[in-house]
């Protein structure tokens, strides 16, 4: 008795259970979005010469961040320079750099050097960088090996008229 009970129980449960998929092809693809964001007016102060640029919104922990600095323009085009940027003197020694390190919520850009309150205001006021969110998705696969910046935004398929600028 109790080993039928325990079989129309074990079928039971077998029958009771069903399989559903809950596929919806209208959905967002929350986990691959690739995003832009330009910050301008980045200005490097005596204080501690590093700027805090907080996201629009939270990435996920699996992105990635790469940032850029407007570097000039060339034949009409913007020379987007992928950061860390290090700039040295005629001898070769450190000047100063550029640098970075971001969490889910914000880019961390700092300058490091030996002298940085002679560094010309060209350098330090004004500036003007990207960030680029890079899905984990696309680091898996290696898309990414060459880090120019038009290579990157056509591998990501980004639509740079869509880039959302923050002053």
């Amino acid at each position: 008795m109790k080993r039928s009970t325990l079989i129309l129980a074990f079928i039971g449960m077998i029958m009771l259970q069903s399989c559903s998929v809950n596929e919806n092809r209208n959905a967002t693809d929350n986990d691959t979005i690739s995003e832009v964001w330009e910050y301008t007016n980045v200005n490097f102060q005596p204080n501690n010469y590093s700027v805090l640029l907080t996201y629009p919104h939270p990435i996920y922990t699996s992105d990635m961040v790469l940032v850029y600095r407007l570097s000039g323009i060339d034949q009409g085009q913007d020379v987007w320079k992928l950061q860390p940027e290090t700039f040295f003197f005629d001898d070769g020694t450190l000047d100063f750099e550029y640098n970075f390190d971001f969490t889910r919520y914000d880019v961390n850009l700092f300058m490091n050097g030996f002298d940085l309150q002679s560094v010309s205001n060209q350098y330090r006021l004004n500036q003007i960088f990207r960030v680029v969110v890079v899905p984990g998705y696309f680091g898996k696969n290696n898309i990414l090996k060459n880090k120019d910046y038009k290579t990157v935004v056509k591998a990501l398929n980004i639509d740079e008229s869509k880039i959302k600028k923050i002053n």
